[in-house]
């Protein structure tokens, strides 16, 4: 039993906490007020109406049914299903891009303290900017650029926005890891004569991937979120973003509809999650007793 837990831990306590956070919502459905909490004229618990807080189980029945009242309609989850698909696509893309351009970023950083002092600033404000504002802006420029047959599309502009979001953690975390080995050790390394791109194969990144693992599942979800708001910035059709925007207007007649792009865009962030978790299991080797986890 105990090497069981000590296996599954993680996943038992996950499930437990899905099932504390569904019963907390059907309590509060069940016994909380009409009209929500209010404190002075600020509400912070929402109303319990069946129009504004539909119930678990029926935001779950409503996957079952068809999208729209139109004959041949397809059920909600197969369309939610293809929308995940098409988001977790361009996320994934992003991921890529960001991993890359963070990398290169770090590795620049460690390696020059002049570099670090100039970009590392500018890299931390990149994420202030609003993404609802940038969103049209990538659109509008990316639509200039022509190579060849190759022309730009909405797609690439949420791809480099998902992209913009998941490179600043990699970036930062890349970053710390390289810097985390001893003085002791690089100084080892110098004095047998290791040449800088060495050291970096054999001591830096090894230690680097305590740190970046993290980083780089913050930067799956950060890729995950950058994708759905993009593509509601740009108006993309396909995706999650916009069918958030298309079934929220049935919320009034249909509440537990557009909770159904929200459930996708949950389960497409934990694919990415459990995609970065599979790729650490590759790397336990490399983890460290008493460095970032």
């Amino acid at each position: 039993m105990a090497r069981i837990w000590s296996r599954f831990r993680a996943v038992i306590l996950g499930v437990l906490g899905i099932l504390a956070v569904v019963g907390a919502w059907d309590m509060y459905k069940a016994f909380g007020p009409e009209q929500g909490v209010l404190v002075g004229e600020t509400r912070i618990l929402p109303r319990t109406t069946d129009l504004a807080m539909p119930h678990s189980w029926e935001m779950l029945q409503r996957f079952g049914e068809p999208v729209t009242a139109l004959s041949g309609a397809p059920d909600a989850f197969n369309a939610v299903y293809d929308a995940s698909l098409f988001s977790l696509g361009l996320a994934a893309r992003g991921w890529v891009i960001g991993v890359v351009v963070g990398l290169l970023l770090a590795l620049l950083m460690s390696g020059f303290r002049i570099v670090e002092s100039a970009l590392l600033p500018w890299v931390v404000l990149s994420q202030t900017v609003p993404l609802i504002a940038i969103a049209p802006l990538v659109r509008r420029w990316g639509s200039e650029i022509e190579i060849g047959s190759y022309i730009w599309t909405s797609q690439d502009s949420v791809a480099v926005i998902a992209a913009y979001l998941a490179f600043f953690p990699v970036a930062v975390g890349a970053l710390r890891g390289l810097k985390s080995p001893e003085a002791t050790h690089l100084d080892l390394m110098r004095a047998f004569g290791v040449g800088w791109w060495l050291t970096l194969v054999t001591l830096r990144i090894p230690a680097s991937v305590p740190y970046l693992l993290p980083a780089l599942r913050l930067g799956a979800a950060s890729a995950v979120i950058g994708a759905v708001v993009a593509e509601v910035s740009i108006g993309l059709k396909g995706g999650l973003g916009r069918m958030v925007i298309d079934y929220a207007v049935a919320a009034s007649g249909d509440p537990a509809k557009p909770w159904a792009p929200i459930f996708g865009a949950v389960a497409i962030g934990l694919v990415a999650a459990g995609a970065i978790g599979l790729l650490g299991l590759a790397l336990r080797p490399f983890r460290l007793t008493g460095v970032a986890q």
